[in-house]
């Protein structure tokens, strides 16, 4: 059998993640490799961290990217902070929050479950509750933007309530950094996790973790070795962070994904976080006023929705994989499926990144409304004039 190379179709991606990708980031990752220990890529590599401080607002040290997916990420923050038979106060309002649940349980963690309906924030009041019950509880783990239904939690509240009850935070930040506001040293988020292929608009593979002062003391108090070789932080920070001059070696680096994650951050920097962070609620706002149009309403209430992952519930009696696959077949354009209680009950448009544009949506609003119309689920013609109506009306009010 003879193989030839892999030439992918050009898609626009509107799904959860990965987003589209800036063509700068992808001519970074073809730039000549070099080694991972050599000067100019740990010069580099401090750029980087000056970068993501500024992307999570934060001035800690240890903030730096994990050379792996946002799920490794979060295992490196449970398997440094959770010893067994600690307990912890684990918030689940979607698929994510459960996958913090089974870390804090496989690393020997006792979880203390505050358990919210799929599409709404996490309570306050529950957490509030749940740490007044359990005095002995030593952390609090949450999702900020919950990728399974797009709905956002209060980080600065509950993270509030972590220090009073004297608990080290872990958020998860996958889907919010960048296109959210988020103020990591405000707050007073003590770990936080995220990922490079949402918001950030960079090849998927690399976790940009930050770990406060708090956390550090935790880590550094530790009663058992962390689990993990690969993802314990008091070895990566040998490679990471410079010790009289010199870095150890740990593990050889995703140098050119580490290349795009620089670019796709310079990218960031150039924009500016506030208002990369104003583009996402602009493009939403004009996504949202075509799918109401359409006469489809979305899962998440408008004062805790995300603005870059919409859920919008599918019609009654419609196919909703069989639209999706229309979309992919017709117009090249994917958007994502529920998940878990939601699976065919909704769909999961994504405005991340360089996908977050007047074009993409557009072309999101006409496709759908064209294949729903041929299933009579909607009456065509009304999502774009309301969409181009919500544009026209926020450069009028700029403009005045």
């Amino acid at each position: 059998m003879a193989y030839s190379s892999f030439h992918p179709p050009v898609r626009t991606l509107m799904g959860p993640g990965p987003s589209d990708i800036n063509p700068r980031v992808l001519a970074a990752m073809s730039r000549p490799i070099i080694g991972h220990l050599d000067p100019a890529f740990v010069g580099m590599m401090e750029e980087m961290k000056k970068l993501l401080q500024y992307a999570f607002q934060t001035r800690n040290a240890l903030t730096l990217p994990v050379s792996a997916p946002g799920s490794a990420g979060m295992e490196t923050c449970f398997a440094n902070l959770v010893e067994p038979g600690d307990k912890v106060v684990v918030c689940i309002n979607g698929v994510f929050g459960g996958r913090m649940k089974e870390n804090v349980e496989r690393f020997g963690g006792i979880p203390v479950v505050v358990e919210d309906a799929w599409g709404q924030p996490v309570s306050t009041d529950k957490v509030e509750a749940a740490l007044q019950a359990n005095p002995d509880a030593s952390l609090l783990a949450f999702v900020h933007a919950e990728t399974s239904t797009g709905a956002c939690s209060d980080v600065q509240a509950l993270c509030e309530l972590a220090r009073r009850h004297d608990c080290v935070s872990i958020v998860d930040a996958v889907t919010s950094l960048g296109g959210i506001p988020l103020y990591v040293d405000e707050w007073g988020v003590d770990a936080i996790y995220s990922g490079s292929q949402k918001c950030l608009s960079c090849t998927p593979g690399l976790s940009p973790i930050s770990i406060g002062e708090r956390a550090i003391e935790r880590i550094r108090r530790r009663r058992t070795r962390v689990p993990s070789w690969f993802l314990d932080l008091n070895l990566v920070m040998g490679y990471w962070m410079e010790s009289e001059g010199r870095r150890a070696y740990h593990h050889t680096a995703p140098i050119n994904a580490l290349y795009a994650l620089h670019e796709a951050l310079v990218i960031l920097h150039e924009e500016g976080l506030e208002a990369s962070w104003a583009r996402h609620r602009r493009h939403h706002e004009a996504l949202r006023a075509g799918i109401e149009a359409m006469g489809l309403r979305f899962l998440v209430d408008a004062a805790h929705r995300l603005p870059q992952l919409n859920a919008v519930l599918v019609p009654e009696g419609v196919d909703e994989a069989a639209v999706r696959a229309a979309l992919l077949q017709r117009y090249s354009l994917e958007i994502g499926a529920g998940l878990g209680p939601y699976a065919g009950r909704i769909w999961r448009i994504g405005l991340m990144g360089h996908a977050a544009n007047e074009q993409n949506v557009l072309l999101c609003l006409g496709a759908l409304e064209a294949v729903l119309a041929e299933m009579d689920a909607v009456t065509p013609g009304l999502a774009l004039p309301a969409a181009r109506a919500e544009y026209a009306g926020r450069v009028r009010s700029q403009a005045a």
